[in-house]
Parts: C-alpha cells; sequence; structure tokens
C-alpha cells in the first residue's frame, strides 16, 4: 500500500511517501511544497491545489495521512492553516483517497513510544525504522514521514485486532 503523509500548513506543506506491506516500509520520496510569503494569500492556496494535484498524479498513494488540525492561541494563523488544509485535501477528496488524521501525541506514541518525545527524538526513530542515511529536510517532511508510518502502524494494528 502507498501512503501519502502530509504535514499541513500555508508556507511549507510537508509531504512523504512511504510504501508498505506486511509490516515493512520503505521511504518512496519526501520534500515540501512551499509558498512565498509575498504572494497574495488565495494564490498560495491555489499552488498548494496544483502541487497537491501533481503529487498525487506522480506518487498514486492508496490512503493519506494528515495531522489533525490543533487550535493555538492566534486565531488568524489557525483561520490561514484550516484553509489552507482544506485545499491540500481537496484534490485527495476528487481523487477518491481516504483521509486518516493523527494528533501529534498519536504520532510520537507510535513511532517512539513516548507521547511527550521531542521532535528530535522522533526524526531519530524515523531514519533509524526507514534505515535512512539522514533524517528528512526540512522538519516539515520528516513530520510527513513520520504521519506516513503512523498510518502504516494503524493499519497493522487493525490487522492485528481485526
Amino acid at each position: 500500500m502507498r501512503i501519502l503523509g502530509i504535514d499541513p500548513g500555508y508556507a511549507i506543506i510537508g509531504y512523504g511517501v512511504i510504501d508498505y506491506s506486511h509490516t515493512r516500509m520503505n521511504l518512496v520520496a519526501f520534500g515540501a511544497i512551499t509558498t512565498s510569503a509575498d504572494m497574495p494569500f488565495e494564490r498560495r492556496l491555489s499552488a498548494i491545489y496544483d502541487d497537491m494535484r501533481c503529487l498525487i498524479q506522480s506518487y498514486k498513494p492508496e490512503e493519506l495521512s494528515i495531522e489533525k488540525l490543533f487550535f493555538n492561541t492566534n486565531q488568524k494563523t489557525v483561520i490561514d492553516v484550516a484553509q489552507a488544509r482544506g485545499v491540500t485535501l481537496l484534490p485527495v477528496i476528487q481523487a477518491g483517497i481516504p483521509i486518516y488524521e493523527y494528533t501529534p501525541l498519536q504520532v510520537k506514541c507510535s513511532i517512539v513510544g513516548y507521547g511527550r518525545a521531542e521532535k528530535k527524538q522522533v526524526q531519530e526513530m524515523t531514519k533509524t525504522i526507514l534505515h535512512l542515511k539522514d533524517i528528512p529536510k526540512p522538519d516539515d517532511a520528516a513530520d510527513a514521514v513520520a504521519l506516513a508510518m503512523t498510518h502504516a502502524y494503524s493499519i497493522n494494528t487493525r490487522k492485528l485486532l481485526g
């Protein structure tokens, strides 16, 4: 199964693609969709949508894993991120790809086994589990890879329990 992990945002949207089969995971690709701060916001949204369509066409994911949006104290930021998240998910929905959401706590528990793990611990475990030479960069891409891995572990757990 091919899983696309997404770390949502509007300046940087991290992505990670893994292939998962019978408890084995292989990293296919990772990177980031970026938009410039000097672009009008609606142009940024359009660019995110277009780039997500290209990612889907290129990698043909079967399922998508995305970080669940959480509310912080800056209302303008959360509204902008929510709008960007919507245009990130629209091409996924249009392609009929199932979407799964995970909180940062779920990702930390899944990858490190401890919900209060530091970001660096998650990155190091991601590198170790996938037998990578280096931690994926930027950090948003590393987070997206961890989200894809979390979904793979979730699939495995459902199979064991089901």
